[in-house]
Parts: structure tokens; C-alpha cells; sequence
């Protein structure tokens, strides 16, 4: 089948062409972004991308076109592909119907925490010989793509809550027919599709009525949220994981500069323990709920845990960059406050005596509309210097909405001057973690390659 994906350089569209081609189809693409990893990744598979949307994939009689969720009526292609008796579809519809039927799906869902969770659990998956395909939102780096098809019944997926697509606005999660599902937690976000947190909690409800009585779900049974989801029904048995409270899954953990080291408890008793350079409560909470996930396939638990301690994490999720020796850099996806926070926290403790100084480019819709920008002060204020990009799309003022930040707040309207003001005022010893969903519009890379320059 030749199949065109319309938004193909998103991260789920990416990986879902990495699958179809895997299974046999011609496989093209059109976007208006193309940046890394996805450019890279579609690149390296032969994948040919027609940059900007126009008419062209009707003209090269496309069987079928897969329309990512990023486009809207009145973006040129669906018009023009709405005129033609073309079939087309969504990219999660396609993957159920092509791909996941036949398969034990495992789903990782929840507002934070979905990539790397995802990540732990394909890599545990292989490890065991198990040689499961997915579909991750982020490239681990134990595999180097963010997806594949897979040589066995088990299928790994990153559970997203955002809407499938312009004719179909349940959640993406809707269509995926989970065996095992985890939740890693649940919080507002999406605000540009969900009206509230009540809105948020009845489409995770639709997919709790999807799994099967002899399927298994695993929740972070500290959120408050999740115990609420719990209370509109449940038809499958449930299992909780979590550090602080008593949890069927739970651990307690120690972290110094070189990672973290944590013991690992099953009804209390104490099943393994475990040594990785990961940082944080919350990849420990990911950490519990992957191993879980996995017992529910039959991976014994040690396999688990060997397969964590060799665990290298995923790119933009704290990942660390080469730079030079005085400053340590890092590259984060981190967009919404308590995934901001989190990531401050992790690295306060991995680098105490640096300054921890953080770049961030609000950019989600979300964050554009300015929802959380009383959280995402008390997210920062653990930070020792704030430089905010702020896009002329932006619709609120951090000068003015993050002033109880005080003199570590810098605020720049474009790259040359952000980068003009990081340059004059970092030290010796900084570390440095830029926050952002996106390319952070060639922040990044300007920075880095200064940075190399001064060794």
C-alpha cells in the first residue's frame, strides 16, 4: 500500500512511519517542521518528506493518507484531499487496525512521565529476549529510533491523552485496546482541548472501560487525581506502585552525583535492588511502574532490574551534551510546571554545588495561553538563574506574571539576544538545562557550539 502521513515529522506520526515501512508499505510524508531526532530518524529509514503541505501526495495516487492530529480544516492539503474520494484515516486508527490487533499492547499513559516510562518497559521487554515492537514519543537511547515493528506478540506504546485528529477528538489512548496499562499520573494539561481536569479524567475513564477483565492496571498510587479516575469504575484488577506511600510496587532510593541507587519492595517485601545514573523520585516512580508492567508478561523481576541498571535513558530527557569542562549541559522536553520542577530537583542534587540555571522556551499551547504560570513560578524558584524566551505567539507576559522570581529572571524576545545574555553571565561550574518541546527555534545548538568553541 503506498501511504502518505500528513504531520509525518511528529514524533508519533514518525514512529508510526517507521512501522508502516517496516511492514511492507511505501511510505512518504509531508510537514512544516523538520527537525531533530525525527528528520534524522526519517532520513536515515529513506523516507521522502515534502516539506510545507500542498497537493502533491494526490497527485502520486496515494492508497491511503494518515492525517496526524497537528492539522486542522483549512490546512491546504486536508482541503485538497477532501475533494478526492482518497481514503484516509488517523494515525492511531491506522495502528490498531494494521498493527496492534494481534498484539498484547502494553500502554504507558499519564500527563508526565509516558516517554521514559515507555522507554524502561521496551527495553526491560528486550532484554528478557522478548523483542517487542513500539511506538515511544522520544527516541531511547538503548535502541536509537523511537520505533519499531518487533519480532514477537508484545507491542510497547506511549498512551498519549491529546485528541486523535481533526475528525475524531477522542483521546489518542481511545484506540489502542490495552492488555496492560499503567498510569504514571494525572494533572491538567492540554488546555487548548480540555476544558478542565473533570474533561482530562472522563477520557482517561473511556480507557479504563477498554481493558479487559483479564488485563492489569498499574497506577502511581499517590495521585490524587488517579484515585478519583478510580472511583467513576473499574472492571480490572489494579496494582499500585509509588516511593513515599505504602504501594503493592514501592521503593525508597539513594542519589549522589554519580546516579541513584534504589531497593525494591513487593507487598512490602523487599524483592531486589537496583544501581543506574538516573536521577530523581520521579524515574524511580517510572522505574516501578515499567517492572510492573513487565511481572504482568512474565519477566521475572531480576530480569527487570538487570535490564534497568543498564538503562541509558532517553535523548531530550535530561539528556546530557558534550560542551566543554567548565559548564555541564543538558537538554530537556520538560513543558509543564511539575515536570520542570522535577527535573530542577534532579539535578540540585547531581550537581550541589553548581548553579543550576535554566533556559526555557514556554511553547506547548498550554503554556502559550498561560494556564500554568502561577505554577510554573513555583516551579522555578528552586532555580539559581531563569532566562525565558519569550515568542511574539505568546500570550501572556513572564516580565510581568514571574516578577516574584525577582533578579534571577531574565526575559529576551529573540534568540540573538537570549543567547547574548546567557553568554555574558555564566560562570565556571554552571549547569545549564534548556526546557523546551520543541527546537527551542536554534537556541540549543547556537549555544552548544559556542560552549565547544571556548575548550
Amino acid at each position: 500500500m503506498n501511504i502518505h502521513i500528513l504531520g509525518i515529522c511528529g514524533t508519533f506520526m514518525g514512529g508510526l512511519a517507521a512501522i508502516a515501512k517496516a511492514a511492507g508499505h511505501q511510505v512518504s510524508g509531508s510537514d512544516e517542521n523538520f527537525y531533530p531526532p525525527m528528520s534524522e530518524q526519517l532520513i536515515k529509514l529513506g523516507i521522502p518528506v515534502q516539506k510545507g503541505y500542498g497537493a502533491q501526495f494526490i497527485n502520486e495516487k496515494a492508497d491511503c493518507v494518515v492525517i496526524g492530529n497537528g492539522l486542522s480544516r483549512g490546512n491546504v492539503a486536508i482541503e485538497e484531499l477532501l475533494k478526492t474520494d482518497i481514503p484516509y484515516i488517523s494515525g492511531p486508527q491506522w495502528l490498531y487496525e494494521n498493527i496492534l490487533k494481534d498484539k498484547w499492547v502494553l500502554a504507558i499513559a499519564g500527563t508526565h512521565g509516558k516517554t521514559t516510562t515507555s522507554s524502561m518497559l521496551a527495553w526491560i521487554l528486550e532484554h528478557a529476549k522478548c523483542s517487542p515492537g513500539f511506538l515511544i514519543g522520544g527516541v531511547p537511547l538503548n535502541f536509537g529510533v523511537s520505533a519499531r515493528l518487533g519480532e514477537s506478540d508484545f507491542f510497547v506504546i506511549e498512551a498519549d491523552e491529546y485528541d486523535t485528529a481533526f475528525f475524531d477528538k477522542r483521546s489518542k489512548f481511545l484506540h489502542y485496546r490495552p492488555n496492560t496499562l499503567s498510569i504514571t499520573n494525572i494533572e491538567y494539561d492540554h488546555a487548548d482541548i480540555f476544558a478542565d481536569l473533570d474533561a482530562v479524567l472522563w477520557q482517561f475513564h473511556q480507557l479504563l472501560r477498554t481493558i479487559p477483565p483479564n488485563g492489569s492496571i498499574k497506577i502511581n498510587g499517590s495521585d490524587p487525581n488517579i484515585k478519583e479516575l478510580l472511583l467513576r469504575g473499574v472492571w480490572t484488577s489494579v496494582e499500585t506502585f509509588g516511593v513515599d506511600d505504602p504501594a503493592t510496587w514501592s521503593a525508597n532510593f539513594n542519589q549522589s552525583e554519580s546516579g541513584s541507587e534504589f531497593r525494591i519492595y513487593r507487598e512490602g517485601k523487599k524483592i531486589g535492588e537496583a544501581v543506574w545514573g538516573l536521577y530523581g523520585k520521579h524515574n524511580i516512580e517510572n522505574a516501578l511502574a515499567a517492572i510492573s508492567a513487565a511481572d504482568h508478561v512474565g519477566v521475572a523481576i531480576e530480569d527487570s532490574i538487570n535490564a534497568l541498571s543498564d538503562f541509558q535513558g532517553v535523548k531530550r530527557r535530561l539528556e546530557k551534551k558534550e560542551v566543554n569542562s567548565s559548564i555541564t549541559l543538558y537538554d530537556d522536553f520538560a513543558h509543564h510546571p511539575t515536570a520542570i520542577r522535577a527535573s530542577i530537583e534532579a539535578l540540585r542534587k547531581r550537581h550541589r554545588e553548581s548553579r543550576i540555571v535554566v533556559v526555557i522556551e514556554p511553547r506547548s499551547n498550554t503554556m502559550r495561553m498561560g494556564i500554568h504560570k502561577d505554577l510554573l513560578n513555583k516551579a522555578l524558584k528552586e532555580a539559581d538563574r531563569i532566562f525565558v524566551l519569550a515568542g511574539e505567539d505568546l500570550q501572556w507576559d513572564p516580565g510581568l506574571e514571574l516578577v516574584a522570581l525577582g533578579s534571577k529572571l531574565t526575559v529576551c524576545g529573540d534568540v540573538d539576544s537570549m543567547l547574548a545574555n546567557l553568554l555574558a553571565d555564566l560562570k565556571d561550574g554552571d549547569c545549564v538545562v534548556m526546557m523546551s518541546n520543541g527546537d527551542f527555534r536554534g537556541l540549543r545548538n547556537k549555544l552548544q557550539k559556542v560552549l565547544k568553541n571556548q575548550n
